[in-house]
């Protein structure tokens, strides 16, 4: 289950220590803002962060509570009422349904998100993050839970400070962007932010702070449910496990790239499922894979699993022996120091250079946006996920249509082998050949049969089809090769096919029957030509009998 090497231990302890420190400002502070309390959020950062990595499929990743998992949190939170059953329950079935993600190995194709969705979905995780913090950093609280409350709360926060909380949430926001790096090596921005916001509000009092906190080891929540709370609990559950797992498989992206080594998703899901039912079961929020501690992690050595353990020990010997120390800590302090976190999500790199793309891929990245900020994160995704793979399948479907050629004009018979081209000379220009160069797919299929109609005008009395460059086809491209053979047909025109693979034959003839008869199939284009010419010839026998015979009946 472990690799473990000798030479590893030493990157992997002190990698794991260093993230354990950045993330125990982040817990606390996620957790607070989830609404479980920052207990809530260091148990989250423990137990997935510890069973994620044991079970796991990506080396150095570090696991704990982040923005998008606590967005969501935090709306079941308040929708169901503070209830740790049920609440907590929902942890537990988001994590089943991680796990049964990788059992069917679904990670392959959870991690299909157009950029410009994953873009415009973080950039609106960071904007609530940060709307959500704001008047938290002027010394108010939000009255009711959503984004839209919180804009609302943020004029009478600015008009009405807590000057005491104001004070130390920008001295929290001065340490979290202007820490030197050079200090960063020895104590982490957040952490610096904490204990220097912390110790200032021991001489400038006045802003409310955590209050006491739950110290020693976490108790057993038995999970449960009720027929009122069980749609909420199951819609909330999906989209926890979604973005969990979206969330997780693009920070293993980032430790591949950092690490050189290639993680495995099914695995990984199963890990981050395994680690979010034991800690919904132990009164611990919904954590995904983290991508800034997983790269503190791999930059200061930690390579393999050993890492997020330690990480996740560290938290754990925290929570046990210092929790208490964290009931002075101020609201405004971790409400600055979300907001540099809600900072960093924000994709800055391309916003700011999107305008030199494509329109539609800036149009869909502020669609995204907009809906995840102002309607839901799960909206967000599944619409910009279905007009990512909309506009693609225009595009392909342009590019198969534009393959679609009849090779016998526009200069095109330069394709024709020597032998080809000896037949067509002898087709009487009722011969159209058309190849499709390349796959052939739903997206082309409606246009398909216009295409063909178009190119096939005047005396065309047989078309060819070859399908030698052809993959595949799906369902709706043989239903459109089915409609090309009956317009033929009512336009006296025979069609013929060449060189299919056996999949394309069977697609074909199973689904078309003996609309094309199996005389009109052909292993090659060549075979097909032959027997079009031969085809053509006859027929101008048949026409030059009937109209010779024809005055000598008269």
């Amino acid at each position: 289950m472990i690799n473990f090497k000798t030479e590893d231990l030493k990157g992997d302890l002190f990698g794991g220590v260093t993230a354990g420190v950045v993330a125990l400002p982040l817990a606390l502070a996620f957790g607070e803002a989830s609404g479980a309390g920052p207990i809530a959020g260091l148990y989250g950062a423990i137990f997935v962060g510890f069973f994620a990595s044991l079970f796991g499929g990506t080396g150095s990743q570090v696991s704990g509570p982040t923005g998008p998992m606590v967005v969501v949190f935090a709306g079941v939170y308040a929708a169901l009422d503070g209830n740790p059953s049920l609440v907590f329950t929902t942890v537990v079935l988001a994590g089943v349904i991680q796990v049964a993600f990788g059992l069917f190995r679904l990670g392959q194709y959870i991690r299909l998100v157009p950029y410009p969705v994953i873009s415009g979905f973080m950039t609106g995780i960071g904007c609530i993050i940060i709307a959500l913090q704001t008047s938290r950093l002027f010394g108010h609280e939000p009255e009711g839970s959503g984004t839209i409350p919180a804009l609302v709360e943020i004029p009478s926060a600015v008009m009405d400070p807590n000057l005491a909380a104001i004070f130390l949430g920008v001295l929290t926001l001065l340490v979290v962007f202007k820490w030197p790096a050079r200090f960063a090596k020895f104590v982490p921005a957040p952490l610096a932010a904490l204990i220097i916001g912390t110790v200032a509000s021991l001489f400038i009092t006045g802003a409310p702070i955590l209050g006491d906190i739950p110290t020693g080891l976490p108790s057993f929540i038995m999970p449960s449910l009720n027929q009122d709370s069980l749609l909420v609990v199951f819609e909330a559950a999906v989209i926890l496990a979604l973005l969990g797992s979206i969330d997780s498989l693009l920070t293993s992206l980032v430790a591949d790239n950092m690490t050189r080594t290639r993680h495995n998703s099914n695995k990984e899901l199963i890990g981050q499922g395994v680690g979010n039912v034991i800690a919904g079961l132990f009164g611990g929020i919904a954590s995904a894979g983290a991508t800034m501690r997983t790269v503190i992690n791999i930059r200061t050595g930690g390579s393999t699993k050993i890492s997020g353990m330690v990480h996740s020990l560290l938290l754990l010997a925290i929570v046990i022996a210092l929790a208490p120390l964290a009931a002075s800590i101020p609201h405004t302090v971790l409400a600055g120091i979300l907001i540099k976190t809600g900072y960093d999500i924000v994709d800055r790199a391309y916003i700011l250079k999107a305008h030199r793309g494509p329109r539609w891929d800036l149009a869909l990245m502020l669609m995204v946006l907009g809906l995840t900020v102002f309607v839901d994160l799960i909206t967000a995704v599944v619409v910009g996920v279905v007009l990512a793979s909309l506009a693609f399948v225009k595009q392909i479907a342009d590019e198969q249509l534009k393959q679609l050629r009849d090779i016998t004009k526009d200069g095109l018979a330069i394709n024709f082998s020597e032998e080809e081209a000896e037949l067509m000379t002898h087709s009487h220009h009722r011969i159209n050949v058309f190849d499709f160069d390349g796959p052939l797919s739903f997206g082309a299929a409606a246009d398909v049969g216009h295409q063909v109609r178009e190119k096939s005008k005047g005396d065309s009395e047989v078309m060819i089809f070859d399908f030698a460059q052809v993959p595949f086809i799906d369902v709706s491209a043989a239903r459109a090769v089915e409609t090309i053979t009956n317009d033929g047909k009512m336009s006296n025109k025979l069609v013929y096919i060449s060189g299919m693979n056996d999949a394309i034959r069977i697609m074909l003839t199973d689904l078309m029957g003996d609309v094309i008869p199996k005389g009109q199939y052909f292993d090659t284009r060549r075979d097909a030509i032959a027997a079009a010419v031969e085809f053509v010839e006859s027929s101008n026998r048949k026409k030059s009998k009937g109209f010779h015979e024809e005055p000598a009946s008269g």
